[in-house]
């Protein structure tokens, strides 16, 4: 090292995998009651881009909101000239046999290297097997096709389902959304922690995103004491080499800042050592949705 040459250590990069962006005037917001009304407003990269900045967040993953496949080409266009988005999740309706084109014109568009995953709302759907039908199966092995992760977003009834699902595609990425939704606000444990065990044997290729958890919990009242055990059972099932943090941003809103859902999670995960902190606040991230981010 020469004169006047020094090292400058460099922290790892922090990644939040679940954030959204949405225009309520586009009718993407139908989901949401008088008790969402505080973000029912407009939220951009130029709201978000300051939050993480406090925060110390490098990167995100943008994810879709409803199931509109023009909103996934305004998401691949919004990551192409946002620095800080790494990747998208978005729409295309699996259930279409043409689905496997549709993917293949989304990832040639110029900016269609930002499509990292897919995802539907399976958990509004009526049919707790949803997953199961033939045709949605025949539109996951497209998706895996294309080198793409599926995001599973689920509630207890769809947990079957979906260990059936990641059981029947062995190669493919899955990430489980929200932690499956565990009903926190009524402190309760089961059905919800036994039916997640059931990934445990599938965690080669399932991740699972810790995020999603203070809108389940109480809004006004909820502690981090509310959340460590949810957060504990998942880290025994998945490890931490395959959890990762979202913020879940703007929903969390209605619940908590962005800071605080950030700490929060920091503060459950006290007792990993820094690697395995590491893991879950960025590399996780990376590996289940192979993002192309600065080492």
């Amino acid at each position: 090292m020469g004169t006047g040459e020094r090292l400058v250590a460099r922290r790892p990069l922090v990644i939040d995998g679940h954030q959204h962006f949405w225009d309520p005037a586009d009718g993407s917001c139908g989901w949401m009651t008088e008790d969402y009304a505080a973000i029912r407003r407009v939220f951009s990269p130029n709201d978000l881009r300051p939050v993480l900045a406090e925060a110390g967040v490098d990167r995100t993953v943008l994810v879709q909101t409803w199931h509109s496949l023009d909103e996934t080409l305004a998401f691949l266009a919004t990551a192409s000239r946002t620095d800080f988005v790494a990747g998208v999740v978005g729409w295309v309706d699996l259930t279409d046999p043409q689905v496997g084109v549709t993917l293949a014109e989304l990832k040639a568009r110029p900016e269609g290297r930002y499509l990292v995953g897919i995802r539907h709302l399976v958990h509004n759907e009526a049919n707790p097997n949803w997953l199961l039908r033939e045709d949605v199966q025949r539109g996951l092995a497209a998706v895996a096709a294309a080198g793409l992760a599926y995001d599973l977003l689920l509630k207890e009834p769809q947990i079957p389902a979906a260990l059936r699902t990641v059981e029947r595609h062995p190669t493919m990425r899955f990430v489980v959304d929200h932690i499956a939704k565990p009903r926190i606000r009524q402190h309760a444990m089961e059905p919800w922690a036994e039916l997640m065990q059931g990934f445990r044997v599938h965690r080669d290729h399932v991740w699972c995103k810790l995020s999603g958890m203070v809108t389940e919990a109480d809004w006004r009242h909820w502690k981090s004491q509310d959340l460590q055990p949810y957060v504990d059972k998942v880290l025994s099932i998945f490890g931490p080499s395959r959890c990762l943090f979202g913020s879940d941003w703007p929903v969390c809103l209605v619940a908590a800042d962005y800071q605080s859902v950030k700490r929060t999670l920091s503060d459950c995960l006290s007792g990993l050592t820094e690697e395995e902190r590491s893991q879950v606040f960025g590399a996780s991230a990376v590996e289940a949705y192979r993002l192309s981010v600065p080492s």
